[in-house]
């Protein structure tokens, strides 16, 4: 079916709803918008979908919600009646519709005879991984599109495990939704019927008290706390982090945490920020001027969803300025080794996880403290999946996990990032250089001086639309068919192709396998030391960057961050 034939099936489909149809009639004499909506359906994938709210196959509305939903409640269904049993959790974030789109789900599952189990209303990401942990469930199901702008919202899929769904069970959902019509293969139940029915459970304030009793138990200084005359200020960026943030930092006896009252209103069109994530450090305008005013040193921002966390911290000259993820990263592992062995809770055979695109000064820190450091693929489904492959397996524990896009994980009880948790310990992190005469600031450059100065910066080209895919997979299919043998005139020496999983030695031609692979990762080893990597985003229409260099000085490491960036920057040209 050509795109223009999907649009007017669309049009006259009689599962639209008035509004909904008005919109498409808006649009009918503008091909390239009806091409972009119905050229295909949006990718089911390991990390769900994720797209723009607007009517149209390509897009995240409640008849692509019914129709992935319905596909994932035969998957289930597969599996037979103890799974079916077990059902599946349901969260949502502070996104226009997410609400709606939630409980839609909960609708097409309980329709199928899967029991459900959903919060109330909104929250944090990690708090959905708990629940199907918690409670036991087969599958879980989160209605939100992270850090995107306003105008995206997302269906992210779990495992029973709390991780996101695995690449085997992603596939099986892809595949029936080719099978199953998207408006006549939809089984739906009313909400509330299902509710009295007891089809559809509502979870609440015990789900809440339940994860903070786990989060509490990871504190390592709550003394140090309690005593402590620092001030923090946060913000949720209008989302998900409002609550259980500040609740977690009171329970562990912080008593100067102050809340950005703007942004702590929740609001799905994030009012006052062009983007709200954390990444970005336009958006914490408002944080830096309370923190300013009330003379705050250290200041916490989470994204929507609550699953990453940002810092900003004072420099020497008194200025506030962003932390990386990779910086965050660095100082996070070294203080929770630290605070770990303080506190007596150091395991035999402690583990750190970290993604390929994280900066290796995180396993530098780890090696230098006895405690072992492995890779994985971008994704926290990666890092739960080597998780539970090494406590399975060996002896080992893993201790903490990273990856350096803001997000972390620890413990036992959640499978995916966990802003929660995070903004405890590096709160903790952030009272503990204080009582030491430090600035959080100043134990970077401690760090740098003992391990060594690591640089990193990752680069987002932006390629949006149709026209955008087509130039990721080509960007991505002309270096695999040009190698580089040199990049900003330093040499490659080595070119890794994840895709197959292969390594070449560019002087010699050698290939070796490696243990990783399968994933659309390009990297290049270069003669300075430096690590350049590339790949497509698996959530928004943009190729990712990333610059990771080391160098005898941090200005040594900026010059050569510049000198890689303008050669970046040229492949979206």
């Amino acid at each position: 079916m050509s795109y223009k034939e999907e649009y007017l099936r669309w049009l006259n489909s009689p599962a639209l709803s008035a509004e909904e149809k008005a919109e498409l009639e808006a649009i009918k004499d503008d091909e390239k918008e009806i091409e972009t909506r119905f050229y295909g359906p949006l990718e089911f994938g390991t990390a769900g979908l994720r797209g723009t709210m607007k009517t149209g196959l390509h897009n995240m509305n409640v008849h692509v919600i019914r129709h992935a939903t319905q596909a994932f409640a035969e998957v289930i269904l597969a599996e037979g009646e103890e799974a079916v049993k077990k059902g599946v959790a349901i969260d949502f974030d502070c996104r226009n519709h997410s609400p709606e789109f939630a409980r839609t789900a909960a609708q097409v599952m309980a329709a199928n005879g899967i029991r459900v189990r959903i919060f109330d209303a909104l929250r944090p990401t990690p708090e959905v991984s708990f629940a199907v942990r918690e409670y036991g469930c087969i599958a879980g199901i989160n209605v939100t599109a992270s850090h995107n702008p306003k105008e995206y919202n997302g269906y992210k899929v779990y495992w029973s495990d709390g991780a996101q769904l695995p690449p085997v069970h992603a596939d099986q959902v892809a595949k029936k939704m080719q099978e199953i019509d998207i408006f006549d293969g939809i089984k739906l139940v009313d909400f509330d019927e299902a509710v009295a029915s007891g089809m559809i459970t509502i979870m609440s304030e015990e789900t809440d008290e339940r994860f903070l009793e786990e989060v509490m138990a990871m504190s390592n200084d709550s003394e140090l706390v309690k005593k402590a005359d620092f001030k923090a200020v946060f913000t949720p960026f209008h989302g998900c982090g409002w609550h259980l943030i500040p609740e977690a930092l009171k329970r562990d006896g912080f008593k100067n945490l102050i809340c950005e009252p703007k942004q702590m209103v929740i609001d799905g069109n994030f009012p006052t920020v062009v983007s709200p994530n954390p990444e970005n450090p336009e958006g914490f305008y408002l944080a830096v001027d309370l923190a300013n005013e009330v003379g705050a040193d250290f200041i916490l921002g989470s994204d929507p969803d609550a699953d990453r966390i940002g810092l900003m911290v004072r420099n020497d000259e008194g200025k506030f300025i962003p932390l990386s993820g990779n910086q965050t990263g660095s100082l996070f592992l070294d203080y929770y080794i630290g605070a770990l062995k303080r506190s007596g809770k150091m395991p035999a055979h402690p583990v750190a996880l970290k993604s390929i695109v994280s900066t290796d000064m995180v396993r530098t820190i780890a090696e230098a403290n006895g405690v072992e450091c492995y890779d994985t693929f971008t994704g926290f489904k990666f890092l739960a999946e080597k998780k539970n492959q090494l406590e399975a397996e060996t002896d080992k524990k893993v201790i903490w996990s990273f990856e350096e896009s803001y997000g972390y994980m620890v413990g036992d009880y959640v499978r995916d990032k966990d802003a929660v948790t995070a903004a405890l310990l590096l709160t903790e992190m952030a009272v503990y250089h204080a009582s030491q005469g430090k600035t959080v600031y100043q134990a970077l450059q401690d760090l740098y001086a003992k391990y060594g100065n690591f640089c990193e910066k990752t680069l987002n080209l932006v390629m949006p639309g149709l026209d955008g895919l087509q130039k990721m997979a080509a960007l991505m299919q002309g270096l695999r068919e040009h190698p580089l043998s040199e990049i900003a005139g330093v040499k490659v020496v080595c070119r890794k192709d994840y895709q197959p999983g292969i390594s070449e030695d560019v002087a010699t031609g050698e290939k070796t396998a490696m243990e990783l692979k399968d994933s659309n990762v390009l990297e290049f080893d270069m003669e300075d030391g430096s690590n350049i990597l590339v790949r497509p985003s698996g959530t928004e229409p943009k190729v990712k960057v990333y610059l990771l260099v080391r160098a005898g000085s941090q200005e040594e490491g900026k010059a050569k961050i510049a000198a890689y960036q303008e050669w970046a920057e040229s492949l979206a040209k």
